[in-house]
């Protein structure tokens, strides 16, 4: 029961019936299974607990529900790349399988791309920028009120630059992570076609198809 809360308030409630079709379905336990796959093969990652295509709350046709293990109050930009290469997980998953994308990947992008920003922009994690931070709420200078902080508080040249290591940050974690999965291809195989007959699986069955003691 406690269990789940956890996934009523993490993915909201299941929907067993929003009946997808055969070959969503099959498309959804690859994109699962690929973001599973990943976060175990990347160092820091919070554990896989359970992969579901059990669709659930307004959007999600299935999702990988990770739990850390304690809590964190910092992260290290090798472990901001780690999470962008497990959002990324899903989507390079379907091109590897079925030779191209879906719209399923729709928030993973979004979300990969606000880490990639804020690691450019507010935490100085660009060689290229430099240490230096470009979003900030800025406070007038006499008087503590908060002020708005303007999108253009920086020349287009360093908006161009900032496109360009956001672009960068994306396609080193796509590279990595189509080379990780295209090496584990048998077991996201494997992992997919388990987790398409029961719905369901654990993240230690999946370790167990991986290898992995």
């Amino acid at each position: 029961e406690l269990q789940e809360a956890v996934e009523r308030v993490i993915a909201g409630l299941e929907k067993k019936n929003r009946v997808l079709n055969k070959m969503e379905k099959e498309r959804v336990a690859y994109h699962e299974t690929g973001h599973a796959l990943v976060a175990m093969s990347l160092p820091g990652m919070d554990q896989v607990q359970k992969i579901s295509i059990i669709p659930r709350g307004v959007a999600a046709l299935g999702y990988t529900l990770q739990l850390p293990t304690e809590d964190r109050f910092l992260m290290t930009k090798s472990e901001l790349e780690n999470k962008v290469a497990v959002l990324l997980g899903g989507r390079i998953a379907e091109e590897t399988i079925f030779g191209e994308a879906s719209t399923g990947a729709q928030n993973d992008l979004v979300k990969a791309t606000d880490i990639a920003k804020s690691m450019v922009k507010a935490y100085g994690m660009s060689e290229k920028l430099g240490t230096l931070t470009l979003e900030r709420e800025r406070q007038p200078q006499f008087l503590q009120l908060p002020v708005a902080s303007e999108r253009g508080d920086y020349s287009e040249e360093t908006a161009r630059e900032i496109d360009c290591e956001v672009r960068r940050i994306i396609d080193e974690q796509y590279g990595r992570v189509t080379r990780l999965l295209e090496e584990n291809k048998a077991a996201l195989q494997q992992g997919a076609t388990l987790l398409l007959e029961r719905e369901v699986i654990t993240g230690a069955e999946l370790k167990t198809i991986m290898g992995k003691p």
